[in-house]
């Protein structure tokens, strides 16, 4: 008998096939989010799809990779991470007078992110996995600039969208985020690059707090 054989994952926790369903889930998710944007009657609720659109079009496209986490937590966490804000409703804006701060924060955040996938380009991944280390651009200031940048877009979007399901939504999808983030610095950290580039940038995503 084969020793190596009998050693081989399952066929579907090996990272090409974790990939392709990490690409197949995402698609379908924001398919269902395009749905119930189209026809609302919220004037920013196509703002809600320009973070989600980035994701999805870094994930279509970038670099397959060996070193990805098999843990089943780790998946769940990057699953929840990812599903909860893409579940969000769109509806009316509850505060108009919080309506150009939320406009502002949207905008802002979406700009940082997407600085920061560029910087990764076909790095990006959602769960824990070592795609290259990056220690430029927006990775000068805080180690996961993209994860700052979302979390900034979504307090906006609470603004712009207020309600309870909303606000459970970005709960669980925050408490997620940052077991995740943990989770991929596990991970990361076993690259002395990234030890090394842990030293240089003290702050994981909020600078002076995390």
């Amino acid at each position: 008998m084969d020793h190596a054989a009998t050693l081989a994952p399952p066929r579907f926790l090996r990272p090409a096939v974790l990939d392709r369903i990490e690409q197949v889930a995402v698609v379908l998710l924001w398919v269902f989010l395009v749905e119930r944007v189209i026809g609302n009657t919220n004037p920013f609720a196509p703002l809600v799809l320009v973070a989600e659109t980035t994701v999805l079009f870094f994930v279509l496209v970038r670099r397959p990779t060996e070193a990805i986490s098999v843990r089943l937590g780790d998946w769940l966490l990057a699953i929840t991470a990812t599903a909860a804000p893409l579940l969000m409703t769109p509806g009316p804006s509850p505060v108009p007078a919080l309506v150009p701060l939320g406009v502002a924060l949207v905008v802002f955040g979406n700009c940082f992110q997407i600085w920061a996938k560029l910087f990764l380009r076909r790095s990006f991944g959602i769960a824990p996995a070592n795609r290259g280390i990056k220690s430029d651009g927006p990775y000068r200031f805080v180690r996961h600039p993209m994860y700052a940048g979302y979390l900034v877009v979504h307090v906006g979007i609470f603004l712009l969208m207020w309600s309870p399901l909303n606000l459970v939504l970005y709960v669980i999808a925050w408490w997620a985020q940052v077991l995740r983030l943990l989770a991929e610095e596990r991970l990361l950290s076993e690259d002395p690059a990234y030890r090394a580039f842990m030293q240089k940038v003290r702050w994981r995503m909020i600078p002076g707090v995390f």
